[in-house]
């Protein structure tokens, strides 16, 4: 093992090449599970990562192996300067790609073909557009269906990412299934997880014990197929026999992949964080900006990441709000 890789490995083995940087805090919708209902406060402007620090801080964790990124918000694509950034980062030798919830995507095609990013997670968690404006709060779905079709003609690579909340969408589990038939889409569907302001709890929660019933009643057995799980894994695939595309599951609270977990987020304000359930941050911008070496802070905050979901090994842990009220929401950690 080189000198470089063992900054980004931790003390269990796991080697973090998967680097998630966070544009900015804003969004144009306002998903509940997301965005605290009375808004969040946002950071001053002059505390967020400029293109050049974006770069160079990046630059900084290729260095030491990250050889994929993907950039989130907030919405990225609200950044002015989305232009820049990717033409930026697109120097260094990485796989990028982004997660948008897809209103903005007809804006930047052109860059997004012009600089090869086209793997792409695309935010839509129904498939009605009345439930969509209750859980975004803003009337968009046409706009986001008319820009996921635009994807799949400029022969994008696409993800449709679904957050389950029982009793709202978890009766579309299998229209997103049999969407798949026609679109050649990755549809994932994610366990609604606990973060600050989002009125989490277990009983709002669909398990991947229950998705996988739901299909199975829907489909024969042998028409299921369990695709084979990519290293470092975090979705757990499957495909219906003949269908286009495929689905999976990311089932962060009942069914954890922490094992293989390869992932750092780097907020919009320049502090990154060694697991989406960690309300320990530790500061780069500040450090970079005084002209100090982040090497060390990285490696350190690496070395100090916890084996399973920042410490909250189990359900009883993960239902305690104590444990986890003072983390970000999730629109300033970065989807």
């Amino acid at each position: 093992m080189t000198a470089s890789n063992t900054i980004l490995t931790d003390v269990f083995g796991r080697r973090h090449n998967y680097l998630r940087i966070s544009l900015l805090e804003k969004c144009n919708l306002r998903c509940t599970y997301c965005m605290p209902a009375d808004g969040i406060a946002l950071s001053p402007k002059a505390s967020l990562m400029t293109a050049d620090e974006i770069f160079a801080i990046a630059e900084t964790f290729v260095k030491n192996g990250v050889d994929k990124i993907r950039l989130t918000g907030g919405e990225p694509l609200l950044r002015k300067d989305f232009p820049e950034i990717v033409s930026k980062l697109s120097e260094l030798e990485i796989s990028l790609s982004i997660t948008t919830n897809g209103i903005l995507i007809d804006r930047h095609i052109d860059t997004l073909k012009q600089f090869n990013v086209k793997k792409i997670n695309l935010s839509l968690d129904t498939l009605v557009s009345s439930k969509f404006a209750s859980i975004t709060l803003r009337n968009q779905f046409e706009k986001v269906i008319d820009n996921l079709h635009l994807l799949l003609n400029n022969d994008f690579h696409v993800k449709v990412n679904v957050v389950l909340i029982k009793g709202f969408n978890d009766n579309e589990i299998v229209d997103f299934v049999k969407l798949t038939q026609f679109l050649p889409i990755s549809v994932r569907f994610i366990e609604f997880m606990p973060f600050a302001g989002n009125e989490w709890d277990r009983s709002k929660m669909v398990s991947q014990k229950e998705i996988l019933f739901l299909v199975e009643t829907a489909f024969a057995e042998d028409e299921i197929q369990k695709l084979e799980d990519e290293k470092n894994f975090t979705s757990r695939n499957y495909k219906i026999n003949g269908f286009q595309g495929d689905f999976g599951i990311i089932s962060s609270i009942t069914n954890p992949f922490c094992d293989s977990c390869n992932r750092i987020r780097l907020t919009a304000d320049g502090k990154i964080k060694n697991c989406l359930f960690s309300n320990s941050e530790t500061d780069l911008l500040t450090a970079f900006r005084n002209g100090e070496s982040i090497t060390d802070l990285i490696s350190e905050s690496i070395q100090n990441k916890k084996k399973v979901r920042a410490g909250m090994a189990t359900v009883n842990e993960i239902n305690d709000p104590a444990l986890h009220f003072d983390n970000r929401s999730m629109i300033a950690i970065g989807g």
